[in-house]
């Protein structure tokens, strides 16, 4: 869609650049959420392509995902995983959760999910799920940084301040090193979920991580030392997740959402017993 409000596009070097904010500014990656709609507020396009940010960047203490990262790269990073990065396979299943074909992940950034902070955002579940954390740059302030889990605090909703910029998120190796459980439930094959699940299981010490997105307004993360039976679980997903929490809409009411949560949980926590 034409932008017809849009007067500038600027292409910054370096994020410094941009020292100040305006109302009519807005941060361009992908696009394909901001091209896909009338913009009347927005006068002027920050290009994030002209900081050329490497997308993605393994090391032994993990993996740093650029929010300029096409879903894409994401999607082709598990062939060249490292081998004990037992829970990569994790990103296609993600990859393959959004309400859209493969086409779009050409253009759609992991970024730009993450920031639109819908209930449904696959890019949430997935950098939720292994406990990653997201660098922030505000214009002119220090970085900070802050877990996605906490990130995202409800229906398009999250904690960026005006003018504040996603940079990476970082996956630490530990997480990558999990065995994963997923769960998903759509109501066509590529529609938007109504409700995913995801769990992982630390080889070494037993810990059971349950995070629950798509069914909730924001995700919900629960943490075991061991695994839980399942009485325990099904009411530590009810003390985390209060029914008013369970997302509303025409892709599924908050009674079926609260069902599917329960039905995946009991799924994923006797997958993750084996």
């Amino acid at each position: 869609m034409d932008l017809h409000a849009v007067e500038q596009v600027r292409r910054p070097a370096r994020a410094e650049e941009i020292a100040s904010w305006e109302a009519g500014f807005a941060w361009l990656a992908g696009g394909t959420w901001l091209f896909s709609e009338p913009q009347p507020d927005v006068h002027t396009l920050i290009d994030l392509e002209s900081m050329n940010w490497p997308s993605l960047r393994a090391s032994e203490k993990g993996l740093e995902i650029a929010s300029t990262c096409r879903v894409v790269e994401l999607d082709q990073f598990v062939a060249e995983a490292p081998a004990d990065w037992t829970a990569t396979p994790l990103f296609r299943q993600c990859c393959r959760s959004f309400l859209s074909s493969f086409k779009i992940w050409n253009e759609a950034t992991v970024g730009g999910n993450i920031c639109m902070s819908l209930p449904a955002g696959p890019m949430i579940s997935l950098t939720a799920a292994l406990e990653g954390v997201c660098t922030l740059w505000p214009r002119g302030g220090e970085p900070r940084r802050a877990a996605v889990v906490d990130f995202v605090t409800g229906d398009h909703q999250n904690t960026l301040a005006p003018g504040e910029l996603l940079r990476s998120i970082f996956l630490p190796a530990h997480a990558l090193r999990k065995k994963f459980a997923f769960r998903r439930f759509a109501l066509t094959h590529l529609g938007r979920s109504e409700a995913l699940l995801i769990g992982t299981r630390c080889p070494a010490h037993g810990e059971f991580l349950l995070t629950i997105t798509a069914a909730t307004l924001r995700p919900v993360q629960l943490r075991f030392e061991g695994m839980p039976d399942a009485e325990e679980l099904r009411r530590a997903i009810d003390a985390a997740a209060p029914f008013r929490l369970y997302l509303d809409d025409v892709h599924g009411s908050p009674a079926h959402r609260k069902h599917l949560t329960h039905y995946f949980g009991e799924q994923i926590r006797a997958e993750l017993s084996l």
